[in-house]
C-alpha cells in the first residue's frame, strides 16, 4: 500500500508544476499576437486524440483505441490524459499515478500520451473547455468517443456529426445551431461528456464537422469491480476485464507500493484548510461560494473537524453527485478561482508529453501541432 508520504510528494510536486505553467503561460500570454511559428508543411498523418482518463485502461479503452485507429489505420494516436494532483472529474484519486496510466497506454498501442488539465480543482464545465482547447491545439483531426446507445440518442449523435454544437439543458438537449430540443430527459455521464464536448467545441470555434468517431461500449466492463479490487489486491477476479499489459503494470505497482492511489488523501492538508484557512480565503478557492464557505465556517466554530467524514457530513449536497468529492479535493490543494479562470485562458501554452513510442514519433507529433503555425501551444515538453 502506497505512504501517505509518496501522496504528499505526488501533491507538492503537482503544486510546483502548476505554479511553474501558470507563470509561464502568462509570459506566453504577453507574447505579441503575430508572432511567427515555424511552418510546417501539409503531410502529416491525421492526429487523432483520444481523452480517457485510464484509470486503468481497460477493455472498454482498449475497444475505443482499436476501433479508431482501424478507422483511421494512417492516425497518429494522441491519448490525452488528465494530469495535476491526480484526481478525476469527479473528485476522486485515481488508482495510478499519470506517469504509469500513460506508460500503459503506450504498451497497448498509443503513439504519444500527453498531459490533459487538473480535472480535480475544476467544474466540469471547465474542464470540458480545457478539453476541448486541447483538442484545438494539437491540430486535431478524429476524436474517439465511446457512448451507451439508447433511443434517442442517435439523432443527437447525428448533429454532433454535422458539425453542431448540442448544448445540455434542465432536462432537454437543445441543437444551439437550430435552437431545437432533440431531445427530453437527462443524460448519463459517458454520454453527457460527448454533448459537453461539442458544447465547449463550439464556443472556441472549433470545426468539429465529421470529426468524431462514435463508439459504442462494450458489455462485461466494470469500474466499481477493477477498483474494488485493486483495493483489496485480488486482480484475478477483474482480469478478463483489462488487456495484459494493465494487468502486469498495475501488478507491478501494487508490489512496488505505488499503487492502488483511488482511497488515498492527504487529509491533514484537507483538514487544515477546513478548519483554519480565513473565510475571505476560502471564498477565493475554486468552485467555492458565500453558501458554501460559510457552511464550513459555521459548522467548525461548533466543533473543530478531526475527520474527512466530518467534513463530508457538514456539505448540502451540490448539483452533482461528485459535489463533495470535487470539494475536498480543492481543499487538499488550495488553488483559487481567479489563477484556475486564468489558467484556462491561456490553456494549453505548454504541452507535456507524459510517453511516447519513440523518437520519430515524438518529433512527427511537434511538426503536427506546429503545422501552419500555432498561436495556441508556445511549447512541448517531454517528461
Amino acid at each position: 500500500m502506497p505512504s501517505i508520504d509518496f501522496i504528499k510528494e505526488i501533491q507538492e510536486n503537482d503544486r510546483k508544476t502548476f505554479f511553474k505553467d501558470f507563470e509561464n503561460s502568462k509570459k506566453y500570454s504577453q507574447l505579441a499576437s503575430d508572432e511567427e511559428f515555424l511552418k510546417k508543411s501539409s503531410n502529416s498523418r491525421p492526429l487523432i486524440a483520444d481523452f480517457t482518463e485510464y484509470s486503468p485502461l481497460h477493455n472498454g479503452h482498449f475497444h475505443c483505441m482499436k476501433t479508431a485507429k482501424e478507422k483511421i489505420p494512417d492516425g497518429l494516436f494522441v491519448a490525452v490524459v488528465p494530469g495535476l494532483f491526480e484526481r478525476s472529474g469527479r473528485g476522486l484519486p485515481y488508482i495510478l499515478h499519470r506517469k504509469t496510466r500513460a506508460e500503459i497506454a503506450i504498451a497497448v498501442g498509443a503513439d504519444i500520451v500527453v498531459e490533459g488539465p487538473p480535472m480535480g480543482i475544476m467544474g466540469s464545465g471547465q474542464y470540458s473547455l480545457c478539453l476541448t482547447k486541447m483538442f484545438h491545439a494539437l491540430n486535431t483531426d478524429f476524436i474517439p468517443r465511446g457512448y451507451r446507445p439508447f433511443d434517442g440518442y442517435e439523432k443527437i449523435l447525428d448533429r454532433i456529426s454535422l458539425g453542431h454544437g448540442v448544448a445540455p439543458k434542465p432536462y432537454k438537449i437543445v441543437d444551439m445551431d437550430t435552437k431545437e430540443v432533440i431531445y427530453n430527459g437527462k443524460l448519463e455521464e459517458d454520454n453527457y461528456v460527448i454533448v459537453s464536448f461539442s458544447k465547449s467545441l463550439k464556443k472556441i470555434g472549433f470545426d468539429f464537422k465529421d470529426k468524431f468517431i462514435f463508439v459504442p461500449r462494450i458489455e462485461g466492463v466494470s469500474g466499481t469491480l477493477i477498483r474494488k479490487a485493486c483495493s483489496e489486491n485480488n486482480l484475478d477476479s477483474v482480469k478478463s476485464m483489462l488487456p495484459g499489459e494493465t494487468l502486469r503494470i498495475l501488478e507491478r505497482e501494487i508490489n512496488e507500493d505505488r499503487a492502488p492511489l483511488h482511497d488515498l488523501r492527504v487529509e491533514e492538508y484537507i483538514i487544515d484548510s477546513a478548519n483554519n484557512l480565513p473565510y475571505a480565503d476560502l471564498l477565493k478557492l475554486n468552485f467555492f461560494n458565500e453558501k458554501l464557505a460559510n457552511e464550513l465556517v459555521q459548522k467548525r466554530e461548533e466543533k473543530p473537524f478531526e475527520s474527512l467524514s466530518e467534513i463530508e457530513s457538514s456539505l448540502f449536497y451540490g448539483f452533482s453527485s461528485h459535489f463533495k468529492n470535487r470539494v475536498l479535493s480543492i481543499l487538499e490543494t488550495r488553488i483559487n478561482a481567479d489563477m484556475i479562470s486564468e489558467y484556462i485562458n491561456n490553456y494549453p501554452s505548454t504541452v507535456r508529453v507524459l510517453n511516447y513510442k519513440n523518437e520519430d514519433v515524438l518529433e512527427e507529433f511537434k511538426e503536427k501541432v506546429f503545422e501552419n503555425g500555432n498561436r495556441f501551444v508556445k511549447n512541448i515538453v517531454a517528461d
